[in-house]
């Protein structure tokens, strides 16, 4: 059958397009013709060295006098990139300040707006970077977060880097207990909190959890607070407690200091379903190189543009929206539910706030068609061209709801990348069309493949997900694994010096990418390898089902049992008739192989704090392995749930 893309380039988008700048520029450069993007992406990683000193001369990167090579060393792991640059995230942000427009606008739940000019910014972060050197704060050390997504975050985040120290943050819906387990690891000298945060039309007090995290923090030699009220003042005056106001006080210079390329920026954290979570340490030059090249080269951002992603401290995104200030957008942060006091709360705040680009997952776009939003009737999206998507698989169905019901001109973006890179993998491009429940194209600079068991290459089946060239962003190392032995194990020991991250992929004749779900929890029926994926995308789009978790599970006598376990809407009842239209549907729509052994109702799926489906520990749980082993409770959103699942075994 003839797929057809919904969305193809028009010829503005073409001559407009950075990526078509850029493109000429390395044709110049290199005396090379590159008429299309798969031709500059084939350049690209066929010459990688080439290809990553054009990105830093293209943003004018500001390294030091004597940068070196761009890839003096180029094997995995353990890859070098420019060895004699000296730089600092912090001021490539303020580069670009300006007058006319903010650096951040920020949306309360309760409906509050506030404006951070890029003055505001700047100031902020001098004065905090000027409080952390008070306090003893050094390159190297480090400075942690427990905050919901507000702008003090950013300023935080700006204010260590600026001073050569590593920024770690989670959210404050994590309880003190799974924020410890990630920021107790860095023995933090500082720690900036709030006293709480809104979700769901309701205030969560934090105070008793933030006493509770600087008592198991012995290394602390101050806590910022950023207070909303909750705050008493016998709080304020307990000593090593500063206020927002007291740590941002007073006209500073604020000159960051240079750090080699792989200095550490910032630790970021695995879900943590099993164990401890891993500390995922990234430089401040490879993030700098990945994040310009992802917003402006791919989505197409810049100092024009108002970019609004719904995320939070804890997920990886938002650091890639706090990129957008690299590019000079101004950035849109909302701290509170996507849906409260309604659905369409998101879609409001991009028309309010004319966004250009608006990032979610595959949940809300598909909570919203559940609930018949309409988003380009009930609100002037006319600012939007592009809304980015990621977390999970985008089914065709929601990505074709997207075109009809937010903007036909408005571009699909899905991507997939990981905390692990802090960046995307695949993604989009304004030069190439959108087809249904596809990836467009493999990023810049990003040796993508599809690798069977054995290692080799495969096209139009079902691989591995893997990367055969080094990028910037690849992790420094992770915190507390002095050898490398935990990085190694974790991405290269399936196949030797090549990076494998987990996902079932398939790339298409066109070039394009349809995800599979992840490769650990992969069902395997009578030997035939299936995503997870492909069978929410059919079992999601029923209206009776409000989310479906599918497993593999073999047993100790050797049967294999392929449970589905779904949710159901408000009122419907899993009676034999809807089973049978699950089977049906995934029968007619996928293939016999994908019809599960049972279907059961469930009354919740259980997620990491980051969205992703508990697949595997669920799984083993399934198979008898004890809850307590495998999974950690206070990683979930849904903790109670695991009970549930035990009972099922």
């Amino acid at each position: 059958m003839m797929v057809r893309p919904q969305w193809v380039p028009s010829e503005v988008d073409l001559a407009e397009a950075r990526v078509t700048a850029f493109g000429r520029f390395v044709e110049q450069r290199h005396a090379v013709e590159l008429p299309q993007y798969e031709a500059l992406w084939q350049w690209s990683i066929e010459h990688p060295s080439e290809f990553w000193q054009a990105v830093w001369d293209w943003f004018e990167i500001r390294g030091g006098t004597d940068p070196g090579p761009a890839l003096a060393h180029s094997a995995m792991p353990g890859a070098v990139w420019f060895p004699g640059a000296r730089l600092n995230y912090a001021s490539h942000v303020f580069r670009n300040a300006r007058a006319d427009r903010p650096a951040i606008i920020h949306v309360d739940e309760d409906g509050q707006r506030r404006e951070t000019s890029w003055t505001q910014l700047h100031g902020r972060a001098a004065a905090l970077a000027a409080t952390l050197r008070e306090y003893g704060v050094k390159p190297g050390d480090r400075v942690v977060g427990y905050l919901p997504n507000i702008p003090e975050a950013i300023v935080a985040l700006l204010a260590t880097a600026g001073v050569g120290a590593v920024w770690s943050a989670c959210g404050q819906d994590y309880a003190a207990p799974a924020a410890l387990d990630r920021l107790g690891q860095l023995d933090p000298k500082i720690l900036v909190t709030a006293d709480g945060y809104r979700y769901n039309g309701c205030r969560h007090d934090r105070l008793a959890e933030v006493a509770w995290l600087r008592e198991r923090m012995p290394g602390l030699e101050a806590t910022v607070l950023v207070t909303g009220g909750a705050a008493s003042g016998d709080t304020l005056l307990d000593p090593g407690l500063l206020t927002w106001e007291e740590a941002t006080a007073g006209e500073h210079e604020f000159e960051p200091v240079p750090v080699p390329f792989d200095h550490p920026l910032w630790t970021v954290f695995s879900s943590g379903t099993t164990g401890l979570p891993k500390g995922i340490v990234h430089g401040h030059g490879g993030v700098l190189l990945e994040h310009l090249k992802a917003l402006s080269l791919h989505l197409d951002i810049g100092p024009r543009d108002t970019y609004f992603w719904y995320t939070s401290p804890s997920w990886m995104m938002w650091n890639f929206l706090a990129a957008g200030l690299l590019v000079g957008a101004t950035i849109v942060s909302y701290d509170g539910a996507p849906s409260y006091p309604d659905v369409d709360r998101l879609w409001r705040i991009a028309a309010d706030e004319h966004v250009t680009v608006f990032g979610t997952s595959p949940g809300y776009v598909l909570a919203c068609i559940k609930a018949d939003v309409v988003p380009r009737r009930d609100h002037d999206l006319s600012a939007l061209r592009g809304v980015g998507v990621t977390g999970s698989a985008l089914p065709p169905t929601s990505s074709l709801w997207l075109g009809e019901n937010v903007g036909e001109r408005v571009q699909v973006m899905s991507i997939t990348g990981g905390t692990d890179v802090v960046s995307a993998f695949i993604g989009s491009v304004r030069t190439m069309p959108v087809w249904p429940g596809e990836l467009s194209v493999p990023c810049l600079g990003v040796a993508v493949d599809a690798f069977d068991a054995a290692g080799r290459p495969v096209r139009g089946e079902v691989g591995e997900l893997v990367v055969t060239a080094p990028m910037p962003s690849m992790p420094v190392r992770f915190w507390n694994d002095p050898d490398g032995t935990r990085l190694h194990d974790a991405y290269f020991s399936a196949y030797p010096g090549v990076w494998r991250h987990g996902d079932w992929i398939s790339i298409t004749e066109r070039g394009s990418v349809q995800m599979h779900g992840r490769s650990d929890a992969t069902l395997n029926r009578h030997g035939i390898r299936m995503g997870t994926a492909d069978i929410y995308q059919v079992v999601e789009d029923l209206p009776e089902v409000v989310e479906a978790l599918a497993l593999g599970v073999e047993r100790p006598d050797g049967r294999y049992w392929m449970p589905l376990f779904v949710v159901l809407a408000d009122g419907v009842t899993l009676d034999e008739a809807l089973r049978e239209r699950i089977r049906t549907e995934l029968r007619t729509r996928i293939s016999p192989r994908h019809v599960p052994d049972d279907i059961i109702a469930a009354p919740g799926i259980p997620h990491t704090r980051t969205g992703k489906k508990l697949e595997v520990p669920i799984k083993r749980i399934l198979q008898g392995t004890e809850a307590a082993v495998t999974v950690e409770r206070t990683a979930l959103d849904v903790p109670e749930l695991i009970e549930w699942y035990r009972e099922q075994s």
